[in-house]
């Protein structure tokens, strides 16, 4: 994905590991997670909302767990999300393999989901 990091950069938990997934309040998806934060009055979010639930409809295994990043500031300290909407990529195990920050393209987050499978 565009703006992509490694996934273990310094300051954040790049090994967030499986206490992450009761932290999300959701089921991690079989094969791989896309989670996004987001914030309200964000209008890149809607649209991230929409191409990360078309990826997770068109890939089997993978699910979309959407985070409002206001209400979970602890969650976002602790990953170092910095701005919305940013999307973490999560393997079946529930580690962070990818991250960015901003709108992505459909194409960047297939891509991307390909680290994880």
């Amino acid at each position: 994905m565009r703006g992509s990091d490694d996934a273990g950069r310094s300051g954040g938990d790049g090994g967030a590991g499986p206490g992450l997934a009761a932290e999300l309040g959701a089921e991690l998806g079989e094969r791989a997670t896309l989670v996004q934060f987001s914030s309200a009055f964000c209008a890149p979010c809607r649209a991230t909302r929409r191409v990360l639930g078309d990826v997770a409809a068109m890939v089997p295994g993978v699910a979309h767990v959407e985070i409002d990043a206001e209400a979970r500031l602890d969650l976002v300290r602790r990953l170092g999300v910095e701005s919305t909407p940013t999307v973490l990529v999560l393997d079946a195990a529930g580690r962070v393999v990818r991250r960015a920050a901003g709108q992505p393209r459909k194409a960047d987050v297939i891509a991307a989901l390909g680290a994880a499978l």
